[in-house]
């Protein structure tokens, strides 16, 4: 299908207003609506808040009777269902617009379709697949869970140029610079959940939230689900992640396996969410955990772990996406590494990786990459 010059920048705008909801959507997918009648822009919106009128809706009360005979440029399929909100298709037909180009069809069993069939049905014409790529990138997450039925993992490691997280007796604060953590904090405030482990938590004893007082953007102060893969239950009742005031604004869930030192009804007491997934060998089944996070509407997960979660994550296949951050920093063949894997003998069990971005970040140097599945 052939788009023009005018599609693509009405698209584009459509995506960039989409990026309002960035961190305030979930679990819903951030989307963008632009409405053009005469080459000219008569209505926009988005996506804000779950429970908040979608961007078709907004953009139609822009645009009012204007809107018939108009064109609508939307970054995801209008839904076709009932939830909290009444279905954007039956305002798209009421309001008689002409035609509606989508950029990706929506994920989701309870559209999958049928609101481009329901438009199509009216006699509006129906064009899909402009920015497709650019469209599913502002919505991975949500596409994951709608697919997989799990979220989209990324994994978030800080570290020397050599590749060491902590020196050897585990002393890791700071590694990189305060413009890289702030960076950090973004990745955080886009993320439904983000993920530690025990290690980290009797080493650094975190707080594990979004600093929204740093990033200075005007958004509700949402604060992610914070999980801690605590195998033993080992976690301190007077952790920080399970401090009252902590609590309040940012629930806790810790996923084990077994309860070795009877710690569950004081940790239950302090406020922690306690999840038993045991595997096999005695640890966190974490396939179970993502397809129960998933189940509760997760879309998007942080990974911020010492070795061995990273590791046991990398091992089982799980992780979507690498953000690396190298500091200008040589820590020596003692530090510890970024995943504690099983010994490859062989350079084909390698994990190749796609890199996606390097960038600077502050004096740090920050890397994406995905890892290059078999097809």
């Amino acid at each position: 299908m052939v788009f023009s010059a005018a599609d693509h920048s009405y698209m584009t705008l459509a995506l960039q207003i989409a990026e309002q909801g960035l961190y305030s959507t979930q679990p819903n997918p951030r989307v963008g609506c632009v409405i053009v009648k005469n080459e000219q822009i008569i209505g926009q919106g988005a996506h804000i808040t779950a429970g908040a009128a979608h961007a078709e809706v907004l953009a139609l009360s822009q645009a009012g009777a204007l809107a018939k005979g108009a064109d609508v440029y939307v970054t995801l399929e209008p839904c076709n269902h009932f939830g909290r909100t009444p279905p954007c298709v039956d305002a798209l037909i009421n309001a008689q617009v002409k035609r509606v180009i989508v950029a990706v069809q929506d994920p989701n069993p309870l559209v999958a379709g049928q609101g481009l069939k329901r438009l199509q049905a009216q006699g509006i014409l129906v064009q899909v697949g402009l920015m497709e790529k650019q469209a599913v990138a502002l919505n991975l997450g949500f596409i994951s869970r709608m697919t997989r039925q799990l979220p989209y993992l990324r994994c978030k490691v800080a570290a020397s140029l050599d590749g060491g997280t902590a020196l050897k007796n585990g002393k890791s604060q700071w590694i990189t610079a305060a413009a890289a953590r702030l960076d950090v904090q973004h990745w955080r405030a886009q993320s439904c959940a983000i993920i530690t482990g025990i290690g980290t938590v009797l080493n650094d004893n975190p707080n594990m939230t979004v600093r929204w007082h740093e990033l200075a953007l005007n958004h509700a102060t949402r604060q992610p689900l914070r999980v801690i893969v605590d195998s033993q239950l080992q976690t301190p009742a007077d952790c920080n992640m399970l401090d009252g005031a902590s609590l309040k604004n940012s629930p806790v869930l810790i996923a084990y396996a077994s309860d070795v030192s009877q710690k569950s009804d004081k940790l239950s007491a302090a406020g922690a969410e306690l999840l038993q997934l045991p595997d096999t060998q005695g640890r966190v089944d974490l396939h179970a955990l993502l397809t129960h996070l998933a189940q509760h509407g997760i879309n998007e997960v942080l990974l911020e772990a010492g070795a061995g979660l990273n590791g046991g994550f990398l091992q089982a296949n799980l992780i979507d996406e690498f953000i690396f951050y190298y500091a200008p920093k040589l820590m020596g063949g003692d530090a510890k590494a970024m995943f504690a894997i099983a010994e490859l003998s062989a350079m084909q069990q390698v994990v190749d990786l796609q890199i996606l971005d390097v960038r600077q970040v502050g004096a740090d140097m920050r890397l994406r990459a995905i890892p290059i599945r078999p097809q």
